[in-house]
């Protein structure tokens, strides 16, 4: 082969090992099993471009970090919807286990998100190779019993077998023993208290701000995100809005009110 062409044919495999590279912001992978395609920012289906990940994920900025010694609560009732801080931080948690988007987890990953899963065995169950690789990624595994019954009346040995049974099966699964219970439906009584003490999760976690669709509620005033609020995205095992859509809704007002996203774990 003359010289000319045994350069040009360097050149042509160089460039050709670099088509599968994509830029970003130190410290950021996009690999090749990330979202897919686009349908707008805002849409909560990530750009293909090789930008920054907010702006693949739709959001006008990237979320603000978290405070690196976050301001801990001296004390805390058993029962929490709300944590008491003057961190600008809300905290995203997901109930049951039902919905898994492999997009969900390119979100986490790729934003870094802090998010807490309060699983029910009988939902979660036959996903949990899903929710594993959710927790590789940051994500916090959390308890929502074994069935998903409802607690409060239930005698105390069937209250022990519902949360101290997904203890366990988590436990057996994850290698990890859950300290955060949440009550399906958000209904306890004092033997609740009780047999989630019992079983390693005496704090239960229950909210004051559920992320639905189309919008925000709230369980008592204010009506608007403020410092310190569990929100509860709620789960739609229907063919509305998928899980990315409605958390990137969320972020964004979020972002609106100057606020970021913390790890639970940190403050309780």
């Amino acid at each position: 082969m003359r010289p000319r062409l045994l350069l040009t044919a360097l050149l042509l495999l160089t460039v050709s090992a670099g088509c599968g590279r994509t830029g970003g912001p130190a410290g950021w992978v996009r690999t090749d099993d990330g979202p897919g395609a686009a349908h707008g920012a805002g849409s909560g289906t990530p750009t293909p471009d090789n930008g920054p990940p907010h702006r693949r994920w739709g959001l006008p900025a990237p979320l603000s970090a978290p405070p690196a010694g976050p301001a801990r609560p001296t004390s805390l009732p058993r029962v929490v919807d709300h944590i008491p801080t003057r961190d600008k931080v809300v905290f995203l948690t997901y109930d049951d286990g039902a919905e898994r988007d492999p997009r969900f987890v390119d979100l986490v990953r790729e934003l870094r998100l802090p998010v807490s899963l309060f699983l029910t065995d009988s939902v979660a169950g036959p996903g949990y190779g899903h929710f594993a690789r959710l927790r590789s990624v940051g994500a916090s595994i959390q308890n929502h019993t074994l069935d998903h019954a409802a607690l409060r009346g239930l005698p105390y040995a069937g209250q022990r077998a519902e949360i101290c049974g997904q203890q366990n099966k988590l436990r057996s699964r994850f290698g990890i023993r859950p300290h955060l219970l949440r009550p399906p439906y958000g209904m306890y009584d004092d033997t609740t208290l009780r047999a989630a003490a019992d079983c390693g999760t005496p704090t239960l976690t229950l909210w004051r701000a559920t992320a639905t669709d189309t919008d925000t509620h709230y369980t008592r005033p204010p009506h608007r995100l403020t410092p310190g609020d569990i929100i509860s995205v709620t789960p739609d095992e229907t063919t509305g809005p998928t899980l990315v859509t409605r958390t990137t809704r969320l972020l964004r007002e979020i972002q609106q009110a100057g606020l970021t996203v913390a790890n639970l774990d940190d403050y309780l």
